[in-house]
């Protein structure tokens, strides 16, 4: 639910919370300590002293809500869409080989399309926002010959590996033998 909707608190809740905040500062301002503040609004007792700080330093305006938090995208909702369209054409349309997005990959796309860099940690967080998810490559070389590695696997492996003992009851301290 988080990361489909653009991650953090919706406008309604963010309003809530404000609210919770205002009681608190007139509770505050009754007398009220930070342990009955933070019993009352269910918060936790560090809250309800940063709250107390704020109130004291900044007064009740420095408790309202500042809005939405973290950075703003770089993209707007046409590029959104153009990115979107961009994935589901697949890695090939963009002049990879495999079909598999990476974030570099994708930073990439971003960068070419709409002139903007985004660092893989930005791409994550906006593919998640989008509803997507990135791809770990399988890091196998073209040149692999599974036949090949079966057959050493049948043929020079137990050789390597050499021949075991009776499964006979034993100990395996060199110094204290196994009785009969």
């Amino acid at each position: 639910m988080r990361y489909p909707d653009g991650g953090g608190l919706t406008a309604e809740q963010r309003l809530r919370r404000e609210q919770v905040r205002m009681q608190a500062a007139d509770r505050f301002a009754d007398g009220a300590s930070d342990a009955q503040v933070a019993g009352e609004f269910r918060v936790s007792r560090m809250s309800a002293n940063r709250w107390r700080r704020t109130l004291e330093t900044g007064g009740r305006e420095a408790l309202v809500s500042k809005g939405a938090g973290g950075a703003v995208c770089k993209l707007d909702d046409a590029q959104l869409a153009r990115l979107e369209q961009a994935l589901e054409e697949g890695p090939t349309a963009h002049g990879w080989d495999d079909q598999c997005w990476t974030l570099a990959r994708i930073a990439e796309v971003i960068g070419r399309l709409f002139r903007v860099s985004y660092t893989v940690g930005g791409v994550c967080y906006l593919l998640h926002r989008l509803g997507w998810s990135w791809q770990a490559p399988c890091r196998r070389a073209a040149e692999r010959d599974e036949k090949a590695i079966a057959a050493w696997k049948d043929e020079q492996w137990p050789i390597i590996k050499g021949w075991r003992r009776s499964r006979a009851r034993g100990c395996a301290s060199r110094t204290r033998p196994a009785r009969p």
